[in-house]
C-alpha cells in the first residue's frame, strides 16, 4: 500500500509540474480545475498564470478571487505546522514568493495588492553560536499577518514576525522588519513610517 501511495504521489507531482506551465486561459482553468482539490481551502475565481510553484496544498487555505501572475511561489511543505492563509480579493503580481517553510504562519487579508518580486519570509535562519556552521543552526520561525486593503509594492521583503495592519502602504523596495501600523506608509531599508493616508 505504501508503494501505491508513494507512486501516486509522484504521478500527482508530475501532472502539477506539468500543468503549471501550460499558459493562457486554458491553462488557468486546468490548473483551478486539477489543483483545487489538494487545497486545505479554495474558493470560488481562483486564477493562476503560468510557471507556478505549489508546494503543501494541504496547509494552504485560499479566498475568493485570488489572481496571481507568473511565477508565484507558495511554500508551506514541512511538518511544523506551516500554514499560508491568503483572503478574498488578493491579487499577486508576477514572481512573488510566499513562504512558510519551517513553522511558519503566513496570513494574508481581504483585498491586498502585491507587486511584483515579493518575498514574504516566515521563518529565518539562527546565526548567534559563531563555534556552529550557520547552516546546521536551524530555523527561527514567526508570524507574517497582513491585515485587509494593503498594497505591497514591488521588490519589498516582509521578514518574520511582522504585522502590516489595515490600509498600510509599503512602498517599493522596502524590508519590513517590524509592525506597521493602520494607514501607514512605510519605506526603506529597514522600512520606516514616511506618510499616513487620510
Amino acid at each position: 500500500m505504501k508503494l501505491v501511495t508513494g507512486i501516486l504521489d509522484e504521478i500527482r507531482l508530475w501532472l502539477i509540474g506539468f500543468l503549471s506551465f501550460i499558459p493562457g486561459r486554458v491553462g488557468r482553468f486546468l490548473r483551478f480545475l486539477v489543483f483545487f482539490p489538494f487545497f486545505k481551502k479554495c474558493g470560488k475565481k481562483v486564477s493562476f498564470s503560468s510557471n507556478i510553484v505549489i508546494h503543501g496544498f494541504k496547509n494552504i487555505s485560499l479566498g475568493n478571487n485570488v489572481t496571481a501572475g507568473t511565477y508565484l511561489r507558495l511554500y508551506a511543505s514541512g511538518n511544523n505546522n506551516e500554514q499560508i492563509i491568503i483572503g478574498n480579493n488578493v491579487a499577486f503580481n508576477d514572481n512573488v514568493m510566499v513562504n512558510a517553510d519551517f513553522g511558519g504562519y503566513i496570513s494574508i487579508g481581504n483585498n491586498v495588492a502585491i507587486g511584483p518580486n515579493v518575498v514574504f519570509r516566515a521563518s529565518n535562519h539562527n546565526y548567534i553560536k559563531k563555534d556552529i556552521l550557520i547552516n546546521k543552526q536551524g530555523h527561527k520561525k514567526g508570524n507574517i499577518i497582513i491585515e485587509d486593503d494593503v498594497w505591497i509594492a514591488a521588490n519589498v521583503v516582509i521578514l518574520p514576525g511582522v504585522t502590516i495592519k489595515k490600509g498600510a502602504v509599503v512602498a517599493a523596495g522596502a524590508v519590513v522588519a517590524k509592525d506597521v501600523e493602520n494607514y501607514k506608509v512605510v519605506g526603506g531599508i529597514p522600512a520606516k513610517n514616511i506618510s499616513v493616508r487620510k
